[in-house]
Parts: structure tokens; C-alpha cells; sequence
């Protein structure tokens, strides 16, 4: 069997959860006087909880103690999980499911790589848990993307060589970590962002299932 990894990013892959970061991190920003714009939040995408705010912190110019940081993350969480409480299937991102199914029956290695740890929860409650035979997610990696950590043990889980692997990421860090693993890149999105992709495609809708059988028989 022609057994391949299909690695998924989760946040702007599979479901738009970037806009409840983009608000739970809006509302830290405006309590510190920052002006946090949807071109700022652009350089969050993929990026762990922690650089993320030093990153928002850094466009204030605001020094703050482990013990204030430790606060914000805090309530930046609690907020982003306030908004996921009434998340379902109708959430999943056009085109994604019909991704999932074939890949599923064709019996496809399909793993989750997210810097999220909400992705369980959000799997969960959106009802596609069963698709996926791995899931990597913030709680299983120590390093944030660009370094490929969460795909190298997404493809090592699944066994398969980081060569017979495949990732579908919605941002710069996460494609250049692809490209890292030497794994094949598809970017989901914005060309001008995604252009070190080794293919784009604005989302799963212009994505036709033959793209898929032909990577499979790679």
C-alpha cells in the first residue's frame, strides 16, 4: 500500500479559529494601549502563546515581569476558550471534509501538527477526532515552528519518512518548518505570505481530490 503522512495545521487550516486568537489577544493589547491590527496578528499565525505575546509586547515597547506575563497568558486563554464554548461542524472550513474522506478511505496517514493546546477540544467538538491517527499539538513540543519539531513527530508517529510527508499549513513559520522536515509544503491561503510553498491554494475549495490522488502515488 502507497501509505503517505498528510499533516494538517489546525488554526486556518481545518477551522478559522485565528479570528477568536485575533480577538483574545486584541482585547490584552487594548487593556496595555497597543494598537494590535489584523496585519499584527498576521505574525502571530503559528506561533506559540508565549512569543505571541512578547511579540504584541515588543509593538508597545512594554517591559513586564514573568509574573504579569504569566497573568495575561492566563486570561488571553480563558478569553480564546470563552469563544470556542459553542464551536460545531459548522465550523470546519470549506472543502476540508471532503479532503478528510478520501484521504480516509484511502487509508492515508492523516496526523494533526498544531501549535494549539486547545486542538483535542476543538476536534472534539467540531466532530472530526476520528479522522486523524496522530495528533501533535502545544502540549507535546518544546520548540514553535519554524523549527519542524511538531511535524518530525506527527510523521514519526504515523511511520513515515519526512519524505513521504505532506503538510497543509496557513502560515509563513509553518511552511518554512515543512520545508525544514523536507517534507512537501502546501500553503492554504495568501500566495504573498505562503510563497516558499511548494504549492498553494487559496483554500480547499480550488483544491481538486485528483491534487490529492496524484500525491499519494508520488
Amino acid at each position: 500500500m502507497n501509505k503517505k503522512a498528510f499533516i494538517f495545521d489546525l488554526d486556518g487550516v481545518i477551522v478559522d479559529t485565528a479570528k477568536y486568537h485575533f480577538l483574545a489577544w486584541q482585547k490584552i493589547a487594548s487593556q496595555l494601549g497597543i494598537e494590535f491590527t489584523p496585519e499584527h496578528n498576521e505574525k502571530l499565525k503559528g506561533v506559540s502563546r508565549v512569543r505571541s505575546l512578547d511579540i504584541i509586547l515588543e509593538l508597545g515597547n512594554i517591559d513586564a515581569s514573568q509574573v504579569e506575563k504569566d497573568q495575561w497568558l492566563k486570561q488571553k486563554n480563558e478569553d480564546y476558550l470563552s469563544y470556542l464554548v459553542n464551536m460545531d461542524y459548522s465550523e470546519i472550513l470549506p472543502g476540508v471534509m471532503p479532503v478528510l474522506e478520501y484521504l480516509k478511505e484511502h487509508n492515508q496517514g492523516i496526523a494533526l501538527g498544531s501549535a494549539s493546546k486547545n486542538a483535542r477540544p476543538i476536534l472534539e467538538k467540531t466532530g472530526i477526532l476520528r479522522y486523524f491517527e496522530v495528533i501533535i499539538d502545544g502540549n507535546d513540543v518544546s520548540n514553535a515552528k519554524p523549527d519542524p519539531e511538531v511535524f518530525l513527530q506527527a510523521a514519526q508517529k504515523l511511520g513515515i519518512e519526512n519524505a513521504q510527508s505532506f503538510v497543509f499549513e496557513d502560515s509563513e513559520a509553518g511552511i518554512q518548518a515543512a520545508n525544514i522536515a523536507g517534507m512537501t509544503s502546501i500553503g492554504i491561503g495568501d500566495a504573498q505570505i505562503l510563497h516558499e510553498a511548494n504549492y498553494i491554494f487559496r483554500d480547499f475549495t480550488f483544491m481538486d481530490l485528483h491534487f490529492i490522488e496524484s500525491l499519494i502515488k508520488k
